[in-house]
């Protein structure tokens, strides 16, 4: 009847469903709890003035672990939804439902599990003992299982202070996830993209595992890309050979798309392990030799950003880039290139002529290649006026008269303006340092994904992106305070190195003083803290149908 949204009905449905969650019968109870959760979809109003969420709440003690687990799983539906109501757990209601998950269902343990993520320790020992009782649901034969009790252990470890424990769970947590990747390709996509993430924020989990994630011959694309992101994710100097012998493999598959991504992996490999910068050249001098269209193209876009990365070191392999100018026809490739011509055009001796071979068709080009053919043109004239002298003219004018992009011909007139008024402070501008590349930017910002973390097996999680970007009014969680909370705050750094120097009786005092200016503010899950917001979550609420478990 919860199904039937029809006023009448609805009416007629108030009573029964009242004396149904004081039922014996444990399956009319757990049946009883999800038709709460049914009905405050369609009217909030009727469902908290009946006193129903309080008692979903009493169904939290009851024996049958059934109920528990459904009741657990209607609180959280309407905490999610509810703008005024919310679900927290004190430690002794978290104890209760972590004994009832060897009892219940896959579905009711996943319930349990989810809901534990309201539980905010206060103590570090506090997440420990709990993140130790929950870390048998690892071993569970259901993926979803696995992966939500992963989802809380991580989310605990934030509360805990002991290297030995944290370092303890990390190898507690490898095992179940590599077994996921002998499941079905589906589960095994969905696991690939929960372990980039966590990975992320715990590499060490998976450090000695690298060699799972090799590629099978008969793996769909998908998975092929998500191993290949987290063998690079997880190379190091100790297993750079072994990885770099895979990726050179890999760059001879058929399917072009690995093949590119492969190439680029060799390339990233190099900016993140210096030492093995010159083992990562040679492999892509290799995949040079092939003349493999693409590979080729792949090849000197990652040549770009390795120059970039260490400028002045590996100039003798130009000439050999240089075989390959009529294999271009990508627009990012033939701006790499380009770019590299430019910056070395003091090395080059027909650099010239090579970017006058790419001035024939400047008009017909893409705006990223005409943008580095207008900065390469300038580069070679500041550092070879004599052999420059005849292009720069020429490019100038095509830049700021016969070209449409704005952003093109602006830089058109700011080179000509430097060039005309002052050469030597152009030459400054144009052959700068460039800012070191790093392979962090591949990295989410810390913030976030401490976010994502809280949502690992949802679909957050495989999009890799918050929930409220793709689901209207949802609250976002973040990782609430808490004393036992190790924040990787500025704050919290200067306190471990001894600069923070605010008393405890003042931090109190500093907190009562919040709580009391929060108190009669609406509390959500609006807070960060990870940012330096102040703001102390109350624990007490002027709603009477709040489902405060710490009063």
């Amino acid at each position: 009847m919860g199904y039937i949204q029809v006023e009448k009905i609805i009416d007629v449905l108030v009573d029964p469903l009242r004396h149904s969650l004081r039922d014996r019968d444990p399956y009319v109870r757990k049946t009883a709890a999800t038709c709460v959760a049914k009905l405050y979809m369609y009217d909030r109003v009727l469902v908290e003035s009946e006193h129903f969420v309080d008692m979903l709440r009493d169904l939290l003690a009851d024996p049958n672990p059934t109920v528990v687990a459904n009741a657990v799983a209607a609180l959280t539906e309407i905490s999610e939804r509810s703008d005024s109501i919310q679900l927290r757990l004190n430690h002794s209601i978290a104890s209760k439902l972590v004994a009832a998950l060897g009892e219940c269902s896959e579905w009711g343990q996943t319930y349990i599990l989810e809901a534990l993520m309201y539980y905010v320790p206060q103590e570090t020992g506090d997440a420990e003992m709990l993140a130790e009782r929950i870390s048998p649901r690892l071993q569970h034969a259901n993926s979803g299982v696995v992966l939500t009790a992963t989802k809380v252990i991580m989310y605990l470890m934030n509360y805990m202070s002991n290297e030995d424990e944290i370092n303890q769970f990390c190898r507690k947590l490898g095992p179940p996830l590599v077994t996921l990747l002998a499941s079905g390709y589906e589960v095994q996509y969905v696991a690939l993209r929960n372990i980039q993430l966590i990975i992320q924020r715990r590499p060490e989990i998976l450090k000695n595992d690298i060699k799972v994630f090799f590629c099978k011959y008969d793996d769909p694309i998908c998975v092929k890309l998500g191993k290949l992101e987290i063998i690079f994710r997880l190379a190091n100097d100790k297993n750079v050979d072994l990885v770099l012998n895979e990726l050179k493999e890999y760059a001879a598959e058929v399917d072009v798309d690995f093949v590119r991504k492969a190439v680029r992996a060799i390339g990233r490999l190099a900016v993140k392990i210096e030492s093995a910068a010159d083992r990562c050249i040679a492999a892509l001098l290799e995949l040079i030799q092939t003349k493999v269209n693409y590979v080729v193209q792949e090849a000197i876009i990652v040549i770009r950003d390795i120059f970039r990365k260490y400028p002045n070191q590996y100039e003798s392999i130009i000439s050999t880039l240089c075989e390959n100018l009529d294999d271009l026809d990508e627009p990012e490739a033939k701006a790499s290139m380009i770019w590299i011509i430019g910056q070395y055009a003091d090395r080059i001796e027909n650099a010239d002529q090579l970017l006058d071979d790419f001035l024939y068709t400047f008009l017909e080009e893409p705006y990223e290649v005409q943008l580095a053919l207008l900065t390469a043109t300038v580069k070679l004239f500041v550092q070879r006026p004599t052999v420059g002298q005849e292009l720069v003219p020429k490019v100038l004018k095509w830049a700021t008269e016969e070209v449409d992009n704005p952003d093109l011909r602006d830089r058109g007139y700011i080179y000509w303006r430097l060039l005309s008024t002052d050469p030597a402070a152009a030459k400054a501008v144009v052959l700068s340092d460039k800012p070191a590349i790093t392979t962090e930017s591949d990295n989410l910002d810390p913030n976030f994904l401490d976010e994502l973390l809280l949502h690992v097996g949802s679909l957050a999680s495989i999009y890799h992106k918050s929930p409220t970007a793709f689901i209207n009014r949802y609250k976002p969680r973040y990782l609430l305070p808490s004393p036992a909370l190790q924040s990787r705050t500025e704050q919290y750094q200067q306190q471990q190195q001894g600069q923070y120097q605010t008393t405890l009786p003042q931090q109190q005092q500093q907190q009562q003083q919040q709580q009391q200016q929060t108190t009669a503010q609406f509390n959500d899950w609006s807070y960060n803290a990870a940012t330096s917001n102040n703001r102390v979550v109350p624990t007490q609420t002027n709603n009477p149908y709040s489902t405060d478990l710490l009063q």
